[in-house]
């Protein structure tokens, strides 16, 4: 908006500017000017026109403030800008020269709603000085038009008789040139000129008209036709009600403003320079809703030609998915589109706020509507659940296969020489090691998520004990070689038992205070990943979960410091330096595992702890019973009691050492 630096200017632009504001439009800027700037000053509010990116500008600025900016605004060549004029603005061809109007080409204005005055065109054109001789304006209308000048009455008789090419004669033509000189095109300020001589007359006919005794006045008075009142006349005028004779009504509100009405202008240019303005619409506030604004747009003709309605926009519309965000400093019609947050969408077109979606859902990808969010865990028919399947079926069956070897050779030396009782033992539960993985994979249930973790730890821990029985049972061996040696009463079925038992024991105590404390439960879980539901389990109390996986590791080192220690005991039967290499996995899988553990979500956190269960019991499974298969098998030429002894490194020892375990 361009308004003028006064009380109409200023006070009207914020009226203009509330009205705009009402229905849905923007005002992008409001800049002053004044007929008192200076050039610097108004250059710099053309310059922030050429900026902008806005198209239409509102001038509400009587014309004389306007005439040095739009002077302006042709020197600095802006274009393609829409300029619509407020009534205050007269719109005439007299104000600019003809170059300069081409940058106001298709642009709008108001003026004064006009009809046609009958008879008006014929008595302008038949305007004559000598029919009106006291009217000096007539004489100087006619010296400008014809550029003659009237023979004055008191010229000198020294004065030649023949007349001069400059002195009017009375007999120019005017009729010719009415339509020019009158800008009959655009009548709207003569006729309200004549509505208001009409309404001033009907008001002085009333007047005339009244009857003593029943005039409006005190006593029923009425005015004195020979001393008429300015006031009397007034209270007349307000009251006056008439048609023109070409249906215009005419009358006066409570505050005594006539209907307010207007025509819609639109400027016109042609290719010849000619100054047109053509009629193409109507506002009239006090019309019926639907007709109080009416356009015809095939008739306008806009600044580049076209008769499509230009966009004058600061920010093009925000697109679903997309909110709007204002711009610091600027208008509200100044903003950036910027996409909906995670978890947030819209779904219309210039979206001030994005919506939330509901906790079970997820926006798309365009972020327009809400969709189900996917629920998560590790399936048997996807790939990754489907390869932990098949590897931990492989390896149960690989372990069977290996307990029926040791059960079908198991009078051989080699299965004699490690304690049978515990190589079953340690094979079937590796066995159910593996098989106890199909507890933790497809959907989590109540019985399933109580029965996992411990099903595994106590598996396990009879694993690890199995382990530390056979170490334990190896040293004490060698300890008790000597038939007066103390340590050999702790030999037999009795102490392998006992330390399977207590240590299994242990861990089936924690497991059974964590099922009654905080037992594990299925739960859906909508926090920890924004894109889908993740079912798991939920561990309960995170201290017993932690607890049963440190005595499973205090297990597998007190077995490894032992198998250790005792790694350099005599015979190639020794399974210490075996148990020694199979508790470095082990130990090395679950270190590794807690952090693996930690730092992921949902199936793949499953993922990993199947991957530790069946890595680690390949682990005790490959390192201990390989190499004895490897003998069985492939070379049963050493499955002897001489090569198992080792005739030629310390016999006596070794060969009661053998005697002691088989």
């Amino acid at each position: 908006m361009i308004i003028s630096n006064d009380e109409v200017g200023l006070h009207g632009g914020q009226g203009i500017r509330r009205g705009i504001e009402d229905n849905g439009g923007c005002v992008a800027f409001m800049e002053q000017i004044s007929l008192r700037f200076s050039k610097q000053r108004i250059l710099q509010v053309v310059e922030l026109i050429r900026r902008h990116s806005v198209k239409v500008i509102i001038v509400h600025s009587p014309d004389v403030h306007a005439k040095l900016f739009l002077q302006t605004l042709y020197e600095q060549n802006i274009t393609n800008k829409v300029w619509v004029f407020t009534a205050a603005f007269a719109i005439g061809p007299g104000l600019l020269g003809n170059q300069a109007w081409k940058i106001l080409n298709g642009s709008l204005g108001v003026a004064p709603y006009t009809k046609p005055m009958p008879g008006f065109e014929e008595f302008v054109s038949r305007i004559h000085p000598s029919g009106y001789p006291y009217d000096i304006f007539i004489k100087i209308l006619w010296e400008k038009t014809f550029n003659c000048k009237f023979k004055e009455e008191n010229t000198s008789d020294k004065t030649t008789t023949k007349e001069s090419p400059d002195t009017c004669s009375g007999q120019e033509n005017l009729e010719n040139m009415t339509r020019v000189l009158f800008e009959l095109n655009d009548l709207s300020y003569s006729y309200h000129g004549y509505l208001a001589v009409h309404a001033f007359a009907h008001a002085l006919d009333t007047l005339t008209a009244c009857v003593p005794g029943q005039g409006p006045f005190l006593n029923g008075s009425c005015a004195n036709t020979n001393d008429i009142k300015p006031w009397q006349v007034l209270h007349y005028l307000k009251n006056v009600h008439f048609e023109t004779r070409t249906g215009h009504e005419i009358f006066f509100d409570a505050n005594g403003d006539a209907p307010a009405a207007y025509d819609i202008l639109n400027i016109q240019i042609s290719q010849y320079e000619e100054f047109q303005l053509v009629k193409v619409g109507k506002l009239d506030p006090s019309a019926q809703e639907g007709k109080d604004v009416i356009v015809n747009d095939s008739a306008i003709q806009w600044s580049d030609g076209s008769s499509e309605v230009p966009r004058s926009i600061c920010s093009e519309s925000c697109t679903a998915g997309y909110r709007k965000a204002a711009r610091e400093g600027e208008p509200l019609c100044c903003f950036d589109c910027v996409p909906c947050s995670q978890g947030e969408i819209s779904n219309d077109t210039d979206t001030v706020k994005c919506s939330k979606c509901l906790e079970n859902q997820w926006p798309n990808e365009r972020r327009d509507q809400c969709i189900q969010k996917l629920i998560e865990f590790l399936a048997f028919d996807e790939p990754l659940g489907l390869m932990l399947t098949l590897s931990a079926a492989f390896l149960s069956l690989l372990t069977a296969l290996i307990l029926f070897f040791f059960i079908k050779y198991r009078d051989t030396p080699i299965v004699k020489a490690n304690n049978r009782g515990l190589s079953y033992l340690l094979l079937v539960a590796l066995m159910c090691c593996f098989l106890c993985s199909f507890i933790f994979i497809d959907r989590p249930r109540k019985l399933t998520c109580m029965l996992r973790q411990t099903i595994f730890a106590v598996i396990f821990s009879i694993s690890v004990s199995s382990v530390l029985a056979k170490t334990v049972l190896v040293v004490l061996a060698f300890k008790a070689t000597h038939p007066s040696s103390s340590a050999r009463k702790w030999l037999g079925s009795k102490m392998p038992i006992c330390i399977v038992s207590f240590c299994s024991l242990v861990q089936i105590l924690i497991c059974v205070t964590w099922m009654v404390k905080s037992p594990p439960f299925p739960e859906r879980n909508m926090a920890s990943s924004k894109e889908k539901i993740i079912f798991a389990c939920n561990e309960g109390d995170a201290i017993f979960f932690y607890c049963m996986l440190g005595y499973m590791g205090l297990l597998a080192t007190v077995s490894f410091i032992v198998a250790f220690l005792s790694r350099n005991l005599p015979g190639s039967f020794n399974e210490a330096k075996l148990i020694t290499f199979s508790m470095l996995v082990f130990v090395s899988v679950w270190i590794s595992f807690i952090p693996a553990y930690l730092s992921t979500r949902g199936k793949y956190m499953v993922a990993v702890e199947v991957f530790a269960i069946n890595s680690s019991s390949l682990g005790l499974l490959g390192c201990i019973f390989f190499p004895k298969c490897y003998i069985i098998i492939m070379r049963p030429d050493r499955n002897t009691r001489e090569h198992l002894v080792g005739k030629h490194h310390f016999p006596n020892k070794c060969k009661n050492g053998y005697d002691v375990l088989s």
